[in-house]
């Protein structure tokens, strides 16, 4: 048997079409110990992930790791889990489908949008598979992490890259690195906030908090510290923020090393020692409200400010559906479709056709 697998049927004339895929993270099929397990399993065997030498990570995942995380994980998903299931598939699959609609205002070219999980379901192998069965010979990858980081972006590519490496006719792919200084997406970020105040007034302090990574990844070269410094500065450049005004944070630390800094959840709690009465908090790094938004921040973040102090807390959306990043997202994706668009007539197909057929080819 060769390393190929099997081809789906090609038939001569057909218009070749341009796939476009996003892509998130992923999500547990359900808030579950069992499904979180299984879930955090596939999450953290990723050595793009957790760079730790294998044998010893192995010992600490599965004889740790995932015989005590489950429970308390499952329960934090189950604060946040909806009737439609992930908030974070929810979204992403509605800006899938919004990103389907207004490509197909603009690219008259065929195309497919569709949308796959790093982790979890619906994969990316079984995405990028789809895309090539309904004739796509051309795919754009997006990875919807606007900060490039070895263990986001990175690992999304090697895992599409491998997936297609398995292909016998093997598709041209292009794919978006990063978008942290988009234009579009600076303004739909901004804008996101000061819809926000406009309808709940404007907090004391802002607080723009990004996922956090091991501090060492910058020293081995990662940008993701840089870029996510950028996308804070640039957002409160548009909004007109004084320095002293917001802050830069990273949030969702894991293990005991140390991870880029200042951490939110420390500079959310010396905010409410100072007595400052309320703080909004925005999370740019995240284009879809998900476990990292809605519980670690509405609710765990808002618990401890409370709890210090404080008197209120505001979590500012993630930028979901909002029609303006829609628009972005599109633009990012005509950006690097340049120079694929087709100029294939149905006249030209049919002689492309014919010339198969009189040299043999079947129908």
């Amino acid at each position: 048997m060769g390393p190929f697998a099997k081809e789906p049927p090609y038939t001569h004339g057909t218009t070749p079409k341009i796939g476009v895929l996003i892509i998130n993270l992923g999500s547990p099929e359900s808030a579950t110990p069992a499904a979180v397990r299984t879930y955090l399993r596939e999450f953290l065997s990723d050595p793009y992930v957790v760079e730790i030498p294998r044998p010893v990570w192995w010992l600490i995942l599965n004889l740790f790791v995932l015989t005590t995380r489950p429970k308390a994980s499952a329960e934090r998903y189950a604060q946040v889990w909806t009737k439609e299931g992930s908030p974070l598939k929810v979204h992403t699959g509605r800006q899938a489908s919004m990103l389907r609609g207004y490509l197909g205002e603009r690219l008259k070219q065929p195309h497919v949008v569709d949308y796959a999980m790093r982790y979890g379901n619906p994969s990316i192998r079984s995405k990028l598979d789809a895309l090539k069965a309904q004739g796509c010979d051309r795919i754009l990858l997006v990875p919807l992490y606007p900060q490039y980081s070895a263990s986001t972006t990175a690992t999304v590519f090697q895992e599409a890259f491998a997936a297609i490496g398995a292909q016998r006719n093997q598709p041209a792919v292009r794919t978006v690195k990063h978008f942290h200084d988009d234009e579009g997406y600076i303004k739909a970020s901004a804008q996101a906030i000061n819809d926000y105040w406009f309808k709940h007034g404007r907090g004391d302090h802002l607080v723009l908090s990004f996922h956090g990574v091991p501090r060492r990844t910058l020293d081995l070269g990662d940008p993701y510290h840089c870029e996510c410094l950028k996308t804070g500065r640039l957002i409160a450049e548009q909004i007109g923020l004084k320095a002293d005004f917001y802050s830069v944070t990273f949030q969702s630390r894991f293990g005991r090393a140390e991870w880029l800094k200042p951490y939110t959840s420390e500079v959310i709690k010396g905010l409410a020692k100072k007595k400052i009465g309320r703080v909004d908090v925005a999370c740019p790094g995240f284009v879809s409200d998900c476990l990292e938004t809605l519980e670690e921040i509405a609710i765990e973040a808002k618990g401890d400010f409370l709890t210090h102090g404080g008197k209120e807390l505001h979590y500012i959306p993630c930028l979901n559906e909002r029609d303006d990043w829609l628009h972005a997202l599109t633009d990012i994706t005509l950006k690097n479709l340049l120079g694929w668009n087709s100029t294939a007539t149905a006249e030209n197909l049919q002689a492309a056709k014919n010339r198969a057929l009189q040299l043999g080819a079947k129908q």
